[in-house]
């Protein structure tokens, strides 16, 4: 697995993780690592581009998952509380961590694993960049 870094300026500073290869029990870790760097480094807002990865596995979800959890704020709206809500009646999405361009079966696992609920997927990413920041829509796409 690859992950290339660039910045990209909308409304708000979003960094964008250009992942390449496989995602699995051999490459998570990885993934985690630089997350955890570049959120060191100020990151606070996360576009994880899919397009180039083949191969999404269990460890793979839960290294996006350890990316939500490292982004969300500590504010009332991103309480546990909130979250566990959200995620029930359908109003939650992820305000910090977003995901652009899975590849088909990419998207089926993130779908069977119900990150589509909690994580907005975008196909275009200047449209991704731009939707940070924004007050999310409580009706869902």
């Amino acid at each position: 697995m690859e992950i290339t870094i660039t910045h990209q300026q909308g409304h708000v500073p979003v960094t964008v993780f250009h992942v390449t290869g496989e995602i699995d029990v051999n490459t998570y870790e990885q993934l985690e690592r630089r997350a955890r760097q570049e959120y060191r480094a100020g990151m606070r807002n996360l576009l994880l581009d899919l397009s180039g990865v083949t191969f999404l596995s269990s460890a793979g979800m839960r290294a996006i998952h350890e990316l939500f959890l490292l982004l969300r704020s500590d504010t009332d709206e991103e309480s546990d509380e909130a979250i566990s809500r959200g995620l029930r009646d359908g109003t939650f999405e992820s305000k910090h961590l977003m995901l652009l361009n899975p590849q088909p079966l990419v998207m089926r696992s993130l779908t069977y694993a119900g990150f589509d609920m909690y994580l907005h997927i975008h196909r275009d990413l200047q449209k991704a960049v731009e939707s940070f920041g924004l007050v999310p829509s409580l009706e869902k796409r």
